[in-house]
């Protein structure tokens, strides 16, 4: 089965069903925000959601985890055990969906990161495709995540009393084999769910506000020609805290220290990957405590070229997914959209 219906009515009994064979991440209500969460059953399961706090990367990135242990006076490391249990994450935004894209393409380069590529094929993606605007921080639109392209197993997208069921993969069709909720279309009728398919995102659209200035083409320009703008300082740096939170939330970050902790008794000790941010004093801090990004103004500048010009060039793709989590957690209300803007803006007028 490619594609498919499954009714609303049915959505929960899916859910449950996929909860008795193992694990499920769903995103969930917590106070007046929502979360990634495991979930017992689907009452929990919350669709309408603006992004989550943290987003799925914390799945295949661990914030902290365990890389091996030692004995002191040993030169060699014990054998590296990365466990991981099947995953089911459910729900998952378009956006998010393609921040795991990211992921996948900078931790699978050479060498690749084989802790993140073990999880990644323990874990089958359930998209849910949003059919208006999260709230007035998202850029979906503009990063052209507004839609599902690729990285799901399946994908589900509101059609009214029902849903359009996409399966995108083995394991997303092994699921909907296993169930008789779904509606499955034989091959001749699944041109007319693409049509029908077409129809509801070409008029979901009209919600659909592009908040950037720039074209999708003309952003690496933009920042390219921005490097030296006084902006950085006189607007960004003056204001960043550096608090890295925006690099926290943001689902393509995957910068991290590596740790050694050793026992009280000096006997032995464990090497821990964690979560690090590029928005953090010392983070570009060297021997002698000389620093290749001493200023904040520089720092988030790195910040963003890592989004929008560095991705491009090493690996063809924007790292910025639209979701606008920096923008809500930024206690320095530095906004996304109004950086983009007004860098786009002198970027127009230099060209004059």
């Amino acid at each position: 089965m490619r594609y498919g219906y499954l009714s609303k009515a049915d959505l929960p009994k899916f859910v449950d069903g996929l909860i008795k064979k193992q694990r499920v991440v769903a995103p969930i209500k917590k106070e007046n925000q929502f979360v990634f969460a495991q979930v017992e059953n689907a009452s929990q399961v919350s669709l309408d959601y603006i992004p989550t706090i943290l987003p799925p990367k914390k799945f295949f990135l661990p914030q902290h985890e365990t890389l091996g242990s030692f004995n002191m006076g040993e030169t060699k490391m014990s054998s590296t055990q990365v466990d991981v249990e099947p995953l089911i994450l459910f729900g998952l935004h378009t956006c998010d969906i393609e921040g795991i894209e990211c992921l996948d393409v900078a931790l699978n380069d050479s060498p690749p990161d084989p802790y993140f590529v073990k999880r990644k094929k323990s874990v089958i993606i359930i998209g849910y495709e949003c059919m208006k605007p999260c709230d007035e921080y998202a850029t979906c639109i503009a990063m052209d995540t507004h839609k599902p392209k690729a990285g799901y197993d399946i994908m589900l997208t509101d059609a009214g009393d029902k849903y359009i069921v996409h399966v995108n993969s083995i394991a997303g069709d092994n699921l909907i084999g296993r169930s008789s909720l779904f509606e499955k279309a034989a091959p001749d009728l699944e041109g007319k769910i693409k049509a029908e398919l077409k129809a509801l995102q070409d008029a979901k659209l009209k919600s659909f506000n592009n908040k950037l200035d720039a074209e999708y083409k003309e952003l690496r320009r933009v920042f390219k020609d921005s490097y030296s703008s006084k902006f950085w300082h006189e607007n960004v740096g003056k204001r960043c805290l550096s608090c890295g939170n925006c690099t926290a939330v943001c689902p393509t970050c995957y910068c991290f220290d590596i740790n050694d902790t050793v026992s009280l008794d000096v006997t032995k000790g464990t090497r821990d990957r964690v979560w690090d941010s590029c928005q953090l004093e010392e983070f570009a801090e060297v021997a002698g405590g000389e620093s290749f990004r001493e200023e904040r103004s520089a720092r988030q500048r790195h910040r963003y070229h890592r989004k929008f010009d560095y991705s491009v060039k090493k690996f063809n793709k924007f790292f910025c997914v639209g979701c606008g989590r920096c923008t809500r957690t930024c206690m320095a209300k530095i906004s996304l959209i109004d950086t983009v803007n007004e860098l786009t803006k002198e970027h127009r007028d230099a060209k004059k």
